[in-house]
């Protein structure tokens, strides 16, 4: 670690940068992504367990000194985001398939590199950051229902199916960032603490390499239907994030700018780490697709909540 942690170091200081890149990468070089669409899954895992090395649990709960806005905040991420999606695609002419996919962007957990956002543009990083992680544990539970049981749709997996793989997902990289903690004593792991920061950011663009896998193939094929997925992917991502922060005004603007940020910026790694390929096509391509707003929201929008911040 020593010999590489400058190389790791700077990583982490460019992260945005790096995350932005990934993706055209990903897209200008098919072979380099179907090399790293293979290691989807295991590289999913592997970042969850640095994201959750690098959280002090105490912390958290130490955080939650505001219970009631916590729990709001997770109902409204997790519960209303869908349903208020729901609704929009009902009315949106649009494939079912890019229907389904904004329906269950809405169900998915706030992205871990949220809380880093919201602290960067002066945004508060405490309950973003609380809210994170509690959303990423409770999404094995929450999103199966609500995607499979009270919208129905559809992705080739049962209800205890979906649950099963992303408590997987979520609950061994768990298991295994606590059996680290034990080994690694904890100077050791805050010395270390921006080297794996940048082993995260470096892990977040080989996903964005291979998540990218077949996009260029299929936008040759049928442009119009890719651009329009990515117009959609846009437009769902800033409308959660628009809705949100409007439900939570009253707030205030650091919290409910931070709440929308929340939900405009969701963790799809899980679900297509999950999702077998029987999936309708157009549910993987929409999520595919939702890494656009993600891997460059810190680019578009950090200058827009400065200026909010200061208006």
């Amino acid at each position: 670690m020593h010999a590489i942690r400058p190389f790791l170091e700077a990583c982490a200081r460019q992260g945005a940068r790096i995350l932005a890149i990934s993706i055209f990468i990903g897209l200008a070089v098919p072979p380099l992504a179907g090399l790293f669409r293979d290691v989807v899954t295991i590289t999913v895992a592997g970042l969850m367990t640095l994201v959750l090395l690098r959280v002090d649990f105490s912390q958290v709960l130490a955080w939650l000194r505001r219970p009631l806005l916590i729990a709001a905040l997770l109902a409204w991420l997790l519960l209303g985001c869908p349903i208020l999606a729901y609704a929009a695609a009902s009315f949106l002419p649009i494939s079912p398939g890019y229907a389904a996919g904004l329906v269950v962007l809405a169900t998915g957990c706030a992205a871990t590199s949220s809380p880093a956002f919201a602290r960067l543009v002066g945004l508060d990083g405490e309950v973003a950051f609380v809210v994170s992680i509690l959303s990423t544990f409770l999404v094995p539970f929450t999103a199966p229902p609500v995607a499979l049981g009270l919208m129905n749709i559809d992705l080739a997996l049962s209800l205890g199916g979906l649950m099963t793989r992303l408590a997987l997902l979520v609950g061994l990289p768990m298991a295994l960032s606590l059996v680290l903690r034990r080994i690694i004593p904890a100077p050791a792991l805050a010395r270390e603490a921006r080297a794996i920061d940048g082993m995260v950011v470096l892990l977040v663009a080989a996903y964005g390499v291979g998540v990218m896998d077949g996009v260029l193939g299929l936008f040759m094929a049928s442009p119009l239907h890719v651009l329009s997925g990515v117009a959609l992917a846009f437009g769902g991502c800033l409308g959660l994030n628009l809705a949100t922060a409007l439900a939570f005004s009253a707030a205030g603007p650091r919290l409910s700018l931070a709440a929308g940020l929340l939900s405009g910026n969701r963790n799809m790694a899980l679900y297509l780490a999950v999702l077998p390929q029987e999936t309708a096509p157009d549910i993987l391509l929409f999520l595919t697709l939702c890494q656009f707003p993600l891997f460059l929201s810190p680019f578009l929008l950090g200058p827009v909540y400065r200026r909010l911040r200061r208006g």
